[in-house]
């Protein structure tokens, strides 16, 4: 009786930890992940047919400012539908990352501290900012999985994150398939790191809070490194231009299409 009361015990064990790390398939689950001293909050969905036999490809979705915090919510307000409703033509891994509230995903800051205007100065001669550093660290995870296709890994995300897109396109550039920023920017100067990733770029035209430049010089700057890229502008969007980039009828097909540079 007391061998199968401790058996059981150890069962329960094993039980429990199977439950901890079980992938729910179609839906969002929130997960927590730790990279030095940052605990960094995400939700991941995975396909409704997940098998551990297959390869997927790894899409990353980097929120705006308003939907910083640590409920591990509310980085789901835009974008995240897109993704869960697509599952059976896109299947994919797809993971959103909640930014801390004091923190940011580029080093991006506003010049003389002002609060609102569209313009932005990108520091690129420090290390990213540990929200930052904690995604990168999750993508590498994530890129270890088996079951992960390391040729299709995308990156997109709009205002705050549309800049962290820039940036995570020369951080680590030798792993991004294409990137698709809205309402976003970065530094120009770092357009030569980024000719090997195709960009499908999104801006409105009256945005008075990320000045669409922004955007428009990241493009020219590309295309002049010998890179791909091209933008579509919004003439009477402001800075919510993320709705209008989610209906484009080619948004999720061409993403799907790119592979990295040298993949076919």
């Amino acid at each position: 009786m007391k061998y199968l009361t401790v058996l059981f015990f150890f069962l329960s064990l094993n039980i429990a930890f199977a439950q901890g790390q079980k992938i729910v398939r179609g839906e969002y689950q929130k997960r927590t992940f730790t990279h030095q001293e940052t605990e960094l909050n995400y939700q991941i969905l995975y396909p409704k047919n997940f098998d551990k036999s297959r390869k997927y490809p790894l899409v990353l979705f980097l929120h705006g400012a308003g939907e910083r915090g640590d409920d591990n919510e509310k980085q789901l307000a835009h974008g995240s539908k897109l993704f869960r409703d697509s599952m059976e033509k896109y299947p994919a891994i797809v993971l959103f990352p909640q930014c801390k509230t004091d923190d940011y995903w580029a080093l991006a800051q506003r010049p003389n501290g002002s609060k609102r205007g569209g313009n932005f100065n990108f520091k690129t001669d420090q290390p990213p900012a540990p929200s930052m550093a904690a995604t990168m660290a999750l993508v590498e995870k994530m890129l270890g999985e088996n079951y992960t296709d390391n040729d299709r890994f995308y990156v997109t995300g709009l205002s705050m994150g549309g800049m962290g897109t820039f940036e995570l396109c020369w951080r680590m550039p030798e792993k991004i398939a294409a990137a698709m920023p809205i309402c976003g920017g970065g530094p120009r100067p770092k357009a030569q790191e980024m000719t090997n990733i195709p960009f499908w770029v999104f801006h409105g035209v009256k945005d008075d809070i990320v000045h669409p430049r922004l955007s428009t010089g990241m493009v020219k700057s590309i295309q002049q490194a010998g890179g791909k890229a091209k933008i579509s502008l919004y003439p009477d969007a402001n800075h919510n231009s993320w709705d209008r980039a989610f209906a484009e009828p080619e948004f999720l097909a061409w993403m799907f299409a790119q592979k990295k540079a040298g993949k076919g």
